[in-house]
């Protein structure tokens, strides 16, 4: 305690000297995307340099006087640059953070909105040493309140839940809007769904370096399906080692190989990637899922401010499932819990994806980004959800397919200014998607279409544009945002069936956004925080052009107040939100009906925490509490359903400790109800653990175990309420129908890595 009184002192009559003496003095700290320190940092102006200690902080002297750009490097984290104004006499503090992972670091961060609680998660060594078994399990790991369940064993889509809200595959009751690489996942005019997320399926964790992570639709930059939040993974430009191995095996018949080649290349990034899995799953009906990734980037550094990219990603899979099995015959056990009654239901997908991407930076600290895509995808599904409720003699399989073009752009222009003394910066954009479908549904024997149900050609555009300010006051202690989108949707639908039910449709809709982030006093680490954003969700082209006179865009009003603090080790955040989603109409590809739904309000809390035990070791978690959920209007209450108001993630990780790392890691779901009216018809809640290890044998040699769901708990994914008949002459009954969670499930692997960077 003495040691820093003295050492505070002598800082403080050095400044007086320095000042006296006409000279003016910067210093400052250099943080990590989570706020940590970063010491051996590289701090720069012109030629005045200094290196930031072993608490970040940094002090320069001598300077010029001017407007001159100030910049910090580090091996581990990309180049930030800042502008900053240098005056006689004057002691100034900046505080400089970086904001991106170096490609050559194996690390992933995983970061909030500026505006936003953010929360120190150290769960890098879940991503690039856990050997993931499930699709899922990658947004499970992001401890953002999401809770997605497998529908159908494995092959199709994750069933979204958040907020106290079920977004089916990801596109309604406001939507998860989910990008990789600024290329929008979400579907729309999809076979199985509004923004169905099945081309998640072609990214592999390994190439993850780095995901945003947006609790509501804050920011001007995101629309469509931005309403609940937004999931932006960014796949890395280059590998840590030329030459990465990883094999692994488990129970279930299951295989995976992860190959990747990333050669140093003179002024470019680049690499080159495979991955190949199969499983049979649990099932008594073999899953049979076979999954094949292609993945390429090579990004050419044409000068030390500019680069230009390229990306190409190919991906397939095949599957057959068990789908949903009614729980009432389950507990009476037949079928078993992975038994089967339709043993043909499964699908099989390819999907090609083409982008390319350039982005400038000037000493001033503004910056360029455009981008550019185009995908092909191919879908069939074949499912089977009431199996002989409509139809006694044949059965109501059904084979739904989706084939699209789609084609994209973004650009976006940051540049940093001064209003009034007071330092800001301020963002335009503009965003292109458009999708040509050919979308049907047909009734199937086996699976041999034998008829047509619904058949069409869909165009469906969207264009946009936004401007987003950020004002920086009180010497960084007061931040305020405020941001307007505006999005133009063009619906153009040929129906190959009946061309009454075709026509075109237009809407366009405009977004605010606003948020304030104050910290009382740079003393004491608690930052306050309000943040309101109005999202979209586009409807399904067929249900635009067949009830015009209906919304054609839902909007979902988000307003979210908290407080976070960082108190070395420990870092902490909590935040009450409140939810208002418009009228929405679904419609529903599986038969071609309509489902009407809002308006809704929904309103809770959120809590998050991490705290580092050691510096090898940290605990992280997190929960989110829905408070109530229901349908505003009518004559009495009718609550919303079909997703859980509780959803918690934890997580206690072990780094780099004497060549060892692992994780014990759990989520948890309360049960929540399946009908609006009846409480009593309700799906069981689950809590699960998992874990991994990873031990370093050699250099470059690492071997890896997970162990999922370790205490080999009974329990259902995904459930939901409605009528079936399981054979022609059974009854028919309104049950709960449920897909399995995997039981215990070991995999164990070796990792080599070569020629490292």
């Amino acid at each position: 305690m003495l040691r820093e009184r003295l050492r505070t002192i002598l800082i403080s009559i050095a400044l007086t000297f320095s000042l006296l003496s006409g000279q003016p003095v910067l210093t400052g700290r250099v943080l990590d995307p989570q706020g940590k320190s970063v010491s051996g940092a590289q701090v720069e102006v012109q030629t005045v340099s200094a290196v930031s200690n072993v608490e970040g902080a940094f002090r320069l002297e001598r300077l010029p006087i001017g407007q001159f750009a100030i910049t910090a490097t580090h091996s581990s984290f990309m180049p930030v640059t800042a502008t900053v104004g240098i005056a006689p006499n004057q002691l100034q503090i900046l505080n400089l953070r970086f904001t991106q992972v170096a490609v050559a670091n194996q690390s992933l961060v995983i970061t909030a909105t500026t505006n936003e609680p953010t929360i120190d998660l150290r769960n890098e060594e879940v991503f690039n040493r856990t050997l993931f078994t499930r699709d899922d399990q990658v947004l499970q790991q992001l401890n953002a309140g999401i809770n997605a369940g497998q529908h159908e064993g494995g092959g199709k889509s994750l069933e979204i839940r958040r907020f106290g809200f079920n977004l089916d595959h990801g596109g309604v009751n406001g939507g998860l809007k989910v990008m990789v690489d600024n290329v929008q996942q979400n579907q729309g005019t999809q076979g199985h769904g509004q923004g169905y997320l099945g081309a998640l399926k072609a990214l592999s964790p390994e190439l993850i370096q780095q995901v945003t992570v947006i609790n509501g639709p804050f920011s001007a930059q995101y629309g469509d399906f931005s309403g609940l939040g937004v999931v932006h993974i960014q796949q890395r430009e280059s590998l840590p080692d030329q030459v990465t191995l990883r094999l692994q095996g488990g129970n279930f018949n299951s295989g995976r190989a992860f190959f990747g080649i990333s050669p140093n290349v003179r002024k470019a990034d680049a690499y080159l990637a495979y991955e190949g899995t199969y499983t049979d799953g649990p099932f008594e009906n073999p899953a049979r899922y076979r999954r094949d990734n292609m993945n390429g980037n090579y990004t050419f550094q044409l000068r030390d401010d500019q680069k230009l990219g390229f990306r190409a990603l190919y991906g397939r899979n095949n599957f057959y499932s068990s789908g949903q099995l009614p729980l009432d015959l389950v507990d009476g056990g037949n079928p078993q819990r992975f038994g089967y009654i339709d043993p043909t239901e499964g699908g099989r997908v390819k999907l090609g994806t083409f982008s390319s991407y350039y982005s400038k930076s000037w000493t001033s600290g503004a910056n360029f980004k455009a981008d550019g895509f185009v995908s092909r995808s191919l879908f069939d599904l074949y499912s089977n959800f009431t199996y002989y409720l409509k139809d006694p003699e044949r059965g109501d399989a059904f084979q739904q397919h989706d084939s699209r073009l789609q084609e994209g752009g973004n650009v976006q222009y940051s540049t940093p200014h001064k209003i009034g003394g007071m330092t800001a910066i301020f963002t335009v954009g503009s965003n292109f998607h458009d999708n040509q479908i050919n979308v049907g549904l047909y009734p199937r024997l086996g699976r041999s279409p034998f008829g047509v149900t619904s058949r069409a050609n869909a165009h469906v555009t969207n264009e946009a544009a936004y401007g987003q300010e950020m004002i920086t006051l009180l010497n960084g202690r007061l931040i305020l945002t405020a941001g307007l989108r505006f999005d133009e949707f063009r619906f153009n639908v040929l129906d190959r069936v009946d061309p009454l039910l075709g026509g075109t449709q237009s809407a366009g809709k405009w977004q605010g956004k606003g948020g304030v982030a104050f910290t009382p006093a740079k003393s004491l680490p608690v930052t306050l925080h309000a943040n309101y954003g109005r999202g979209i969700n586009s409807i399904d082209a067929r249900g635009v052009v067949q009830r015009p006179e209906l919304p054609r865009l839902a909007t979902t009003d988000f307003f979210q107040v908290g407080a976070s603090a960082h108190f070395h080790r420990l870092s902490v955040s909590s935040d009450a939100f409140f939810i208002d989603h418009s009228n929405e109409q679904v419609y529903i590809p599986d038969d071609g009906s309509f489902e009407f739904k809002g308006p809704s309000r929904t309103y809770g809390y959120e809590a998050k925490a991490s705290f580092e035990l050691t510096h090898h070791v940290s605990l992280n978690g997190g929960l989110t509490k829905v408070s109530n959920s229901f349908y505003k209007g009518g004559d009495h209450r009718v609550y919303v359903d079909s997703a859980p108001h509780f959803v918690a993630n934890a997580a206690l990780t072990v780094a780099r400790w004497h060549g060892w790392s692992g994780s014990v890691r759990m989520r948890a779901i309360n049960g929540y109800r399946l009908d609006g009216e009846d409480p009593s018809i309700r799906a069981t809640g689950h809590t699960v653990f998992d874990g991994g290890v990873a031990k370093q044998v050699r250099r470059g040699v690492e071997f890896n175990l997970s162990v999922d769901n370790f205490t080999n708990r009974s329990y259902y994914e995904t459930q939901n309420f409605f009528e079936s008949r399981v054979s022609p002459l059974a009854p028919v009954v309104a049950r709960i129908h449920g897909t399995p969670g995997y039981p215990l499930t070991v995999a164990a692997g070796v990792t080599f890595r070569f020629a490292g960077k």
